[in-house]
C-alpha cells in the first residue's frame, strides 16, 4: 500500500473508557470519516483491533490498540449534488435556514468528500454561491462541528452571501446553544473571554492561550445554568464570537468537558463515583447520544433584502432530550435514596 492512496489512524483506547461499539467509537474519535466508511472498512478488514480484524458490533476495552486503513477518496473542487434528505426549516429567493442532524459533516473537506450538508445543499439548489478560495463550501457563511447539532443559514446567491457574512464579522448574528456538561457548574453564569488557538500538540483540538502570548483569537462565550443534574449541567451558551470549537474548549477550560465530547474529554466518566451501576448508567447514556452534548438551538440575524429580523428555533433532538431525561430520572433516584437513608 501506498500512504497516499491511504488514511491510516492508530488509536489507544484509554484506561477511562467506557465500552462502546467499534463502529460508534471510531465516528466520534473520526470526525471527518463517514461512519459508513468506518463500518466498510470494519467488514474488510481494513480495521484492526490488537492487530486482528472484529465485527462492527465490537465494544471496546481499555487500552485496545485500533489500526484504521481506509482507501482516500479522490479529492475535486467540485461539488456534486446529492439526494441526502435535510430539515429545512425556512426558505425563500435569498436564502435557508436548516436544522442539521449531529452525524452530519457540514461541507467536504480532507478525508470526509461526500454525504456532507453541502452536497445536499447543492443537490436542492441551483447556483449557490462561492468565492475562489472556497469552492468546496457555497452558500456557507458558519458551521457546526460533526456531532453539533441545529440552526445553520446559508446564502442563496452573492449579495446574500456577502451581507451575512458582513453581520457574522460584525457580531450581530445571535446564537445561542444549549450544551449538557460534566460537573456541577459553579456560578449560574459567567463570561469566558479567552483567546484559542490550535493545540501544538494536537492540530485538532483548541486550547486556550494567555492574551500576552500573542497567540490565538479572541473567543467569548456567555454561559448560564439551566438544570443542575448532580454529576452534569445542563447550560445556556451565548456566542458573541465564533471560533472553531469555542464552546467545546472554552468549557473545557472552566473544567467541564461537554458530555459524549471525544475529542476534550467527554466521553467517560469524568465525575462520579465508579461503582459498575454508575458506569453502565454513563455508557447507555454514552450509546444513546455518541456525541458532543451540544445543540445550536436558536439563530437570529436581519434578512439581506428585507431589512426584517428573522428568529428561529430549533427543539433539542431525541437523543440529546433522551439523555437528559436520564439524567433526570437518575438525578431524582439519587436524592429519593438518599433522603431515605437520613431519616433512617
Amino acid at each position: 500500500m501506498q500512504n497516499s492512496l491511504f488514511e491510516r489512524y492508530r488509536i489507544v483506547v484509554d484506561a477511562g473508557q467506557v465500552s462502546v461499539r467499534l463502529d460508534k467509537f471510531l465516528g466520534s474519535r473520526l470526525p471527518c470519516v463517514s461512519r459508513n466508511r468506518i463500518q466498510a472498512g470494519i467488514r474488510e478488514s481494513s480495521v484492526l483491533v490488537n492487530e486482528k480484524p472484529v465485527k462492527p458490533s465490537y465494544r471496546i476495552q481499555p487500552h485496545d490498540t485500533i489500526q484504521v486503513f481506509l482507501p482516500t477518496p479522490p479529492r475535486t473542487d467540485h461539488v456534486a449534488g446529492e439526494a441526502i434528505p435535510i430539515a429545512i426549516i425556512y426558505e425563500d429567493d435569498d436564502l435557508l435556514v436548516v436544522n442539521k442532524e449531529a452525524p452530519m459533516v457540514v461541507h467536504p473537506a480532507h478525508e470526509n468528500w461526500t454525504g456532507t450538508l453541502v452536497n445536499a445543499l447543492v443537490y436542492h439548489c441551483d447556483g449557490l454561491p462561492s468565492t475562489a478560495s472556497n469552492q468546496t463550501r457555497p452558500g456557507l457563511v458558519h458551521r457546526l462541528d460533526k456531532g453539533t447539532s441545529g440552526l445553520l443559514v446559508v446564502a442563496k446567491h452573492e449579495d446574500s452571501l456577502a451581507n451575512l457574512a458582513y453581520q457574522f464579522m460584525q457580531h450581530t448574528v445571535s446564537r445561542e446553544y444549549q450544551a449538557l456538561v460534566w460537573g456541577d457548574v459553579r456560578q449560574n453564569q459567567g463570561t469566558i473571554d479567552i483567546p484559542i488557538g490550535r493545540s501544538a500538540q494536537d492540530r485538532r483540538v483548541m486550547v486556550p492561550y494567555s492574551p500576552e502570548a500573542g497567540i490565538g483569537k479572541q473567543a467569548v462565550t456567555h454561559y448560564e445554568v439551566v438544570e443542575r443534574l448532580g454529576y452534569v449541567t445542563l447550560v445556556r451558551c451565548k456566542l458573541e464570537t465564533g471560533r472553531t470549537h469555542q464552546i467545546r474548549a472554552h468549557m473545557k477550560h472552566l473544567g467541564h468537558p461537554l458530555f459524549g465530547d471525544p475529542r476534550y474529554g467527554g466521553d467517560r466518566v469524568v465525575v462520579g463515583q465508579r461503582t459498575s451501576k454508575y458506569v453502565s448508567f454513563v455508557r447507555n447514556s454514552l450509546s444513546t447520544l455518541p456525541y458532543q452534548a451540544l445543540h445550536a438551538k436558536t439563530l437570529g440575524f436581519i434578512h439581506p433584502k428585507t431589512k426584517m429580523l428573522l428568529s428561529f428555533q430549533a427543539p433539542l433532538p431525541q437523543g440529546f432530550q433522551d439523555v437528559l431525561n436520564r439524567w433526570r430520572v437518575y438525578t431524582t433516584a439519587q436524592s429519593r435514596d438518599a433522603n431515605k437513608n437520613n431519616t433512617q
